[in-house]
C-alpha cells in the first residue's frame, strides 16, 4: 500500500526559534494593545480651551468621537480580511495607520482633518486587535492569556492613559497624538514579528472559516447602526430618554445576535458583550469622578491601583489559562459575578480622596473581565473569538451611550457647582446599578442558553449505511482482524452485494486458527494450522 508522504505543517517549521517569535509576539501584545484601545475615549472637551477661536468647537468634539465607530467597523471587515492577507502584514499596517495619525495630527488645524485623523485611527487601532488576536491564538496558552489580560486592563485604563498626557499641555493636538514614542516602539516590534515570521518559514495563522465569516459581516450591521445613531445624538442633541431607550434596544441586540451560533460559541460572545458594556464606560466614569478638581486623588493617586489591578488580571488570566481547560461553563459566569461585585463597590467607595481604595473596585473588574473572557474562550475556535470582539466593541459604544443617557437625566436641571458635582457622583452610581444588574440578566441568559442546548440534544442513533465509506476505493483492515471468505463462498463468485463487495468475515487473529479449522470445507484445500503449530503437528493430529 503507498504511503502518501508526510509534509510537515508550517507552524512546525524551525520549531526550534519559536520561541523568538513568541517573545515578539508578547512584547506586541503588551505594548499594542493599550495603544489601540487608547485611542477610544473622547478627550478634546478636556483641552477646549487650548482650541483657536476660528474653529467650531462642537464640531470638533464630534469628529474627535469617531475613532470608536472606526474601531468597531475595522475589527469584523480585518477578521474577514485575514482570508486573505497575513496577520503579519495586517498588524504592521495597522500600526503604520496609527503613526500616520500620530505624524498628521500635529498639523490639524479644521474638522475635515480631525475627522480623517480620528477616523483612520480607529481602522489602525481595529486591525491591531484583531491581528494581534489571531497571531497569539495558536501560539503557547500563556500568550492567548497575555492578550485578554493585557486587553481588559487597556479597557480598564483607557480613559486615564487618554488623559495623562494632557496635564499641564500647551496644545490640543497632543489629544491626536498622545504617545507618539511608544507608537514608534510598537511599529519597530510589528516589523521584526514579520522579519521572523518570514524567516521561520510563514507560521499559519488561524482563519475564520466561512460561516464565521458571515457572521462577521453581519456583526459589522449593528456596528454600523450603533455608529449612526451615536453620531446623530452627538449631532442633533437627543433627550436623556430616547437615548437610554436606543441604547437599551441595541444592547438587546447584540444579546440576540450573540445568541446565534452553536452552543460553544454563545458563551464567548455573551461574555464579550458584558465585558464591552460595562468595563470601560464604567473605568472612565471613576477615573473622572476621582479628577482632583472634584475631590479625588487625581491621576497620580490612581496609578497604584491600576497597575495593582492589572497585575492581577493578568496572573489570572494566564492561571485560568494554564490550570484549566474546561471550565468555561461555570468559571466564566464567576469571572463576571466578580465585576458585579466590582459594581457594588463602586457604589461604596466612590468618591474616595484615598486612591488606595480604589484598587478594590477596579481589581474586581480587571480581574472579574479576565478571568470570565479567558474561561468562555478556551475551547472557542479563533472565529468565535473574533465575533465575540466584534460584539464587545461595539458594546464599548453602547455603554457609552447608556451612561450618557443616564448622566443626561441626572444633570438636567441643576444650578450650581455642588449640584453638579452631586449629580454626576449620582448618575455613576446608578450607572453602576444598571450596569450590575445587566451582568445579571447576561449570566442568566447564558444559563438558560446552555440548559436549552443541552436538554434540546437528542441522542441518536447510528443508521447502517448501504455503502461503506469510501466505497470502490480499497482500504486496508486494522492490525487485529482477518477478513476471510464467507463459508460456502469463493472470492469468484459473480453473485455480488450492494456495493460489489463479496461478504468477507472479519475475524480476530488471536482466534484466526480455530476458525480455519472449523470453516476448511470439502475442496476448500487445507485448514491453516493454528498459531504455534505447525503444518506436520496438523497432519499428525
Amino acid at each position: 500500500m503507498a504511503v502518501p508522504p508526510f509534509t510537515r505543517p508550517p507552524h512546525q517549521a524551525r520549531h526550534g526559534f519559536s520561541w523568538l517569535l513568541d517573545t515578539l509576539l508578547g512584547l506586541l501584545v503588551v505594548v499594542s494593545l493599550p495603544l489601540a484601545v487608547v485611542a477610544i475615549p473622547n478627550t478634546l472637551s478636556v483641552v477646549a480651551r487650548l482650541l483657536p477661536p476660528g474653529l467650531d468647537q462642537a464640531g470638533l468634539m464630534r469628529t474627535h468621537g469617531l475613532a470608536l465607530p472606526a474601531l468597531m467597523l475595522a475589527v469584523p471587515l480585518a477578521a474577514v480580511a485575514l482570508r486573505r492577507v497575513p496577520a503579519a502584514h495586517l498588524l504592521v499596517a495597522g500600526l503604520a495607520l496609527v503613526a500616520l495619525t500620530d505624524a498628521a495630527g500635529g498639523f490639524a488645524g479644521s474638522e475635515l482633518v480631525v475627522g480623517v485623523v480620528r477616523v483612520l485611527r480607529g481602522v489602525g487601532s481595529g486591525l491591531v486587535l484583531t491581528t494581534t488576536l489571531a497571531a497569539v491564538w495558536q501560539r503557547v496558552p500563556v500568550l492567548r492569556a497575555l492578550w485578554v489580560g493585557v486587553f481588559g486592563l487597556g479597557l480598564l485604563t483607557a480613559q486615564a492613559l487618554a488623559l495623562w498626557p494632557l496635564d499641564e499641555v500647551s496644545s490640543w493636538r497632543v489629544t491626536l497624538q498622545p504617545y507618539p514614542l511608544l507608537t514608534g516602539v510598537a511599529l519597530g516590534l510589528a516589523a521584526l514579528h514579520l522579519v521572523a515570521w518570514m524567516l521561520l518559514g510563514r507560521p499559519e495563522t488561524p482563519v475564520p472559516d466561512l460561516l464565521e465569516r458571515g457572521r462577521l459581516l453581519v456583526a459589522a450591521v449593528p456596528a454600523a447602526v450603533v455608529a449612526a445613531v451615536a453620531i446623530s445624538t452627538a449631532s442633533e442633541g437627543w433627550r436623556a430618554l430616547p437615548v437610554i431607550l436606543l441604547a437599551s434596544l441595541a444592547v438587546l441586540g447584540l444579546l440576540v445576535l450573540a445568541s446565534t451560533g452553536d452552543a460553544g460559541g454563545r458563551l464567548p460572545a455573551y461574555t464579550m458583550v458584558a465585558v464591552g458594556v460595562v468595563l470601560l464606560p464604567s473605568a472612565a466614569q471613576v477615573t473622572l469622578v476621582e479628577m482632583g478638581g472634584l475631590g479625588g486623588p487625581g491621576l497620580r493617586g490612581l496609578w497604584v491601583p491600576y497597575v495593582v489591578a492589572g497585575l492581577l488580571a493578568v496572573v489570572a488570566s494566564v492561571a485560568v489559562r494554564l490550570l484549566t481547560r474546561t471550565t468555561g461553563r461555570w468559571l466564566a459566569p464567576m469571572g463576571l459575578l466578580a465585576m458585579v461585585v466590582g459594581l457594588c463597590s463602586v457604589r461604596l467607595v466612590v468618591p474616595s480622596a484615598d486612591g488606595l481604595v480604589l484598587a478594590v473596585p477596579f481589581s474586581l473588574l480587571a480581574v472579574g473581565a479576565a478571568v470570565a473572557l479567558t474561561a468562555a474562550s478556551q475551547e472557542a475556535g479563533v472565529g468565535t473569538a473574533m465575533f465575540g470582539l466584534s460584539l464587545g466593541c461595539t458594546g464599548v459604544l453602547v455603554g457609552f451611550l447608556l451612561g450618557t443617557g443616564v448622566q443626561m437625566a441626572m444633570l438636567d436641571g441643576v444650578r450650581s457647582a455642588q449640584e453638579l458635582v452631586d449629580s454626576f457622583v449620582g448618575a455613576l452610581h446608578w450607572w453602576a446599578l444598571i450596569g450590575g444588574f445587566l451582568v445579571v440578566a447576561i449570566i442568566v441568559l447564558a444559563a438558560v442558553m446552555a440548559r436549552r442546548s443541552g436538554s434540546g440534544a437528542v441522542p441518536v442513533e447510528p443508521v447502517p449505511s448501504s455503502e461503506p465509506p469510501c466505497a470502490g476505493i480499497p482500504t486496508m483492515p486494522p492490525a487485529d482482524v482477518l477478513l476471510v471468505p464467507a463459508p460456502g463462498r469463493d472470492d469468484d463468485d459473480e453473485e455480488e452485494g450492494p456495493t460489489g463487495a463479496i461478504p468477507r468475515v472479519v475475524v480476530p487473529v488471536s482466534t484466526r486458527g480455530a476458525f480455519d479449522q472449523v470453516a476448511a470445507a470439502p475442496g476448500d484445500g487445507p485448514a491453516v494450522p493454528p498459531q504455534g503449530q505447525s503444518p506436520e503437528d496438523g497432519a499428525a493430529s
